[in-house]
């Protein structure tokens, strides 16, 4: 069996283009990349951004929803999260 969204932390996409938040690109608060970014989707529903860099940031602006809204359908499952950023090219 598949596991399930309780069997898993999160799940991640890849977003390549600018992310735009209320109408604003988003910048890294630490590094100001604007693209490129990991997106998580924890188990309550928080949105975390990760930059190429490795900086992580939790994102309020975003949610659940929206993550559903972009993401594309779950492809892989990885054993830990080194595993799924290799995978995803960070």
């Amino acid at each position: 069996r598949a596991p399930s969204r309780h069997d898993v932390e999160g799940v991640m996409m890849r977003w390549m283009p600018p992310l735009v938040i209320d109408g604003e690109v988003h910048a890294c608060p630490q590094c100001s990349t604007y693209r490129d970014w990991i997106v998580f989707n924890m188990n309550d529903d928080s949105v975390w951004l990760r930059c190429p860099a490795g900086h992580q940031v939790l994102e309020p602006r975003l949610d659940a929803a929206w993550f559903n809204r972009n993401c594309g359908p779950v492809d892989h499952w990885h054993p830990t999260l080194e595993d799924g950023l290799r995978h995803l090219g960070h």
